[in-house]
Formats: structure tokens, C-alpha cells, sequence
């Protein structure tokens, strides 16, 4: 009966082009990848925004960190995983966030997800209320709900002014903003002073999740705090170690006092084996580089190719009044085209022509909405993004609509 009920709900899938397909790629992260199958293309689907997940000094510190620590933890943080390398990984970012975050202190996670997880099941209890923006990611989302005791609010994407009704008419003795610095599907930043000054008038904590904003944000990668020159003890920041940071993993920096309590209450800290302490290790390296004056020309040549993007696709955006392209100035470019079917048929002409750029689709964005996520890395050159250009004003011309 499972194997029916499952093998059904696939078919429905498949009829509404909604059915996921992982993808085996055989050549290292880089904007020029090879399939599996030995398909070569030209890829503008990955994180990896300042272009580091196959640096020479990553590869390098990896292998330096694998003589030196092995490949595996062997244990969770709190019974023996938790080595030099990680306390050290720690006091890096807890340096990066001391300006922004008083007596900063920070703890490393396996993922952005668990990272998520651990903030929202062990911050929020009976006594608290989590106020989400609709638009945030889902390990935000997944964290509150496994945080049953705690009101859950959510409010339009952006709508502060909702946001404000809300906290004015909160009951509850905690509270906390959650949001999403850069937003994953549509790269607008939230507005992260506005956010904070709310935080403080009503007496509530802001969670920021700058998973998309560590590394790109701010006059040293430090990210969206930096980016915006806040500072404030109420301030909560998740990042991740996979995207700008080339590598894996994931942070919180905050108060002393709470990074000690997710230590205590954390479950997807605690009941996990640790990060394996070469991947501590080659983070130093990466945080290094992203602060570094090589940090700051990657960072720059990115704001290059996004202005030669933006500028260079408006002919396309004017033959196709039906597709749009949200303002954003970060990396995630989403040119959003509608049907399900469209984003498909969009994503497989681009394909046809060497291009890799994924469709997605409902329910990670809202129905109506599917659109092709572009993303830049400072790994591509400019005639990468012209050769983009050229595609989609090609199969702009000769796409039907669905």
C-alpha cells in the first residue's frame, strides 16, 4: 500500500512539473562543469558567490588540516569531537561579530539547517513569541514548528508596519524577529535597521539568518550587520560555511550567554557528531581570504558582473512583459516567468545552448511564481554573462508561452 500511495503521489508530480531530480556532476564546484553523462556546461546555479569552494589555498589548507587532524570527529562537541581547530573557527567569527554583537561569542554547526533548528527549538519556549517573515527559509520555518510551545506569527514579505501591529499587541515576555537577511529565491535584503529599531522599541531579539549575505555584504565580507554598520546586544546571526565560504557548515554568533544555553538545549548541536575538525581548519583559510585584500577585488569583480547583468538583460525583460526580474543587489538574480511549465521549458533551451540554470518551483516559491535562479560568482567573467545574455535573449525570441 506505501509503494502505491507513494508511486500516485509521484505521477501527480510529474503531471504538475513539480517532480525533483538530482543532478551528478563530475568535475569540481566552478562556473565550467561536467555532467555525468560528460555534458560540459557553463553553470550559473551555485552558492559558492566569491568563487572559493576550489580555491588553491582552500585545496591546500584541506590537505594540511587532513595530515594534521584526520578526516572524522569521531564524537559529538560535547564528548570528544570539539578540537583546536573548532574553538579557534569560533574565535574567528566571534572577532568578526565583536563589533556588531557586544562581547560577541560564537558556535559552529554541521549546517545552516541544523544551525536553524538549534536556534528556534532551544530559544523558544511557552513564554516566547516567534515573528517570521512569510517569505523566510524553510530550516527557519521547519525550527518553529518543532518549538511547539511558542506563539508562531508570520507577516506579509517586508510589511514592517504589520510586523509593528504585531509586536505592540504581544502578550508574551519574549519575543523574537526572524528573518532572513538576503532572501534565497528573491536576493532582496530585509531591512535590517528598520528590523532592529522594532527590536528595541518593543523590548524583542532579531534572528537574522545571513546565510546569503556572509561573504558578499559589507566593505570585508563580514556580511549584512557590516553592511548595514549595526550593532546591538539584542542581534542573533546565523550564517552558513558552504556558500561565499566555499567549504560547509554553519555559525551563530550572539550574547556570550546565549551561545552557553544553545550549548545546553541545542539538540541539533548536541546530538550530532562534529564537524570534522580539516573542515575547521580550511574555514580559517576562507575566512582569511574573504577578509583579505584578494576578498575584496573577488567582491568587486561580483558587483561588476551583476551591474553588466542587469543592465544587459533589460532588452529581454522589454520582448517579455510577462517574465520580471525583482530588485535585487546581491548574487541571487531570479528572473521569475510564472508557470511551472515555463521555467522548465525555459530551463531546458538554456541547457540546449550550455547553460545550467535550474528551475524552481512551487512549494519553494509561492504558485504563480516559478522562475529561473540565477546566480553569480566571482569565478565567472564577463563574456560568461554575456554568453548568458545572448542565450536567454535567444530563446526569449522563440519561447511560446505555455
Amino acid at each position: 500500500m506505501l509503494i502505491r500511495h507513494l508511486h500516485r503521489q509521484l505521477l501527480e508530480l510529474d503531471a504538475a512539473g513539480l517532480r525533483r531530480r538530482p543532478r551528478t556532476v563530475a568535475s569540481p564546484c566552478a562556473p565550467q562543469v561536467t555532467q555525468a553523462s560528460g555534458q560540459a556546461l557553463l553553470a550559473f546555479c551555485s552558492n559558492d558567490y566569491l568563487g572559493l569552494a576550489h580555491h588553491p589555498t582552500l585545496v591546500a589548507a584541506s590537505s594540511e588540516g587532513a595530515q594534521r587532524w584526520g578526516v572524522g570527529s569521531g564524537a559529538s562537541h560535547l564528548v570528544s569531537g570539539h578540537t583546536q581547530a573548532h574553538a579557534e573557527l569560533e574565535d574567528d567569527l566571534a572577532r568578526w561579530f565583536a563589533p556588531h554583537i557586544p562581547g560577541a561569542r560564537a558556535l559552529v554547526l554541521g549546517s545552516g539547517y541544523a544551525a536553524n533548528l538549534a536556534l528556534m527549538t532551544a530559544l523558544a519556549d511557552g513564554q516566547t513569541t516567534i515573528f517570521s517573515d512569510k517569505l523566510n527559509h524553510a530550516s527557519l520555518i521547519d525550527g518553529s514548528l518543532l518549538a511547539p510551545a511558542a506563539k508562531r506569527l508570520r507577516y506579509p514579505h517586508g510589511a514592517l508596519d504589520v510586523l509593528e501591529r504585531q509586536l505592540r499587541a504581544c502578550d508574551t515576555p519574549i519575543k523574537l524577529i526572524v528573518t532572513d537577511a538576503v532572501f534565497s529565491m528573491d536576493g532582496d535584503v530585509a531591512d535590517v535597521p528598520a528590523l532592529l529599531a522594532l527590536a528595541e522599541a518593543h523590548d524583542a531579539w532579531l534572528v537574522l539568518d545571513d546565510a546569503h549575505g556572509l561573504g558578499v555584504l559589507g566593505a570585508h565580507g563580514h556580511g549584512t550587520l557590516e553592511h548595514f554598520g549595526l550593532c546591538s546586544e539584542r542581534l542573533i546571526v546565523m550564517g552558513t560555511l558552504g556558500k561565499a565560504a566555499g567549504v560547509a557548515g554553519a555559525f551563530v554568533a550572539a550574547h556570550p550567554t546565549i551561545i552557553a544555553w544553545l550549548v545546553q538545549r541545542a539538540r541539533s548541536y548536541i546530538y550530532t557528531t562534529a564537524m570534522p575538525a580539516v573542515q575547521a581548519h580550511t574555514l580559517r583559510a576562507s575566512l582569511a581570504l574573504i577578509e583579505s585584500p584578494e576578498g575584496d577585488v573577488r567582491r568587486a569583480h561580483l558587483r561588476n558582473l551583476l551591474a553588466q547583468w542587469r543592465a544587459g538583460v533589460q532588452p529581454v525583460l522589454a520582448q517579455r512583459p510577462d517574465w520580471s526580474l525583482p530588485d535585487s543587489y546581491t548574487a541571487i538574480q531570479p528572473l521569475v516567468v510564472g508557470g511551472n511549465e515555463t521555467a522548465l521549458r525555459l530551463s531546458a533551451a538554456l541547457e540546449a545552448q550550455g547553460l545550467w540554470v535550474p528551475a524552481i518551483r512551487p512549494p519553494t516559491v509561492p504558485v504563480g511564481t516559478a522562475r529561473l535562479r540565477i546566480t553569480f560568482s566571482a569565478a565567472h567573467s564577463m563574456a560568461d554573462v554575456a554568453q548568458l545574455l545572448h542565450a536567454l535573449a535567444d530563446v526569449a525570441q522563440h519561447l511560446e508561452p505555455a
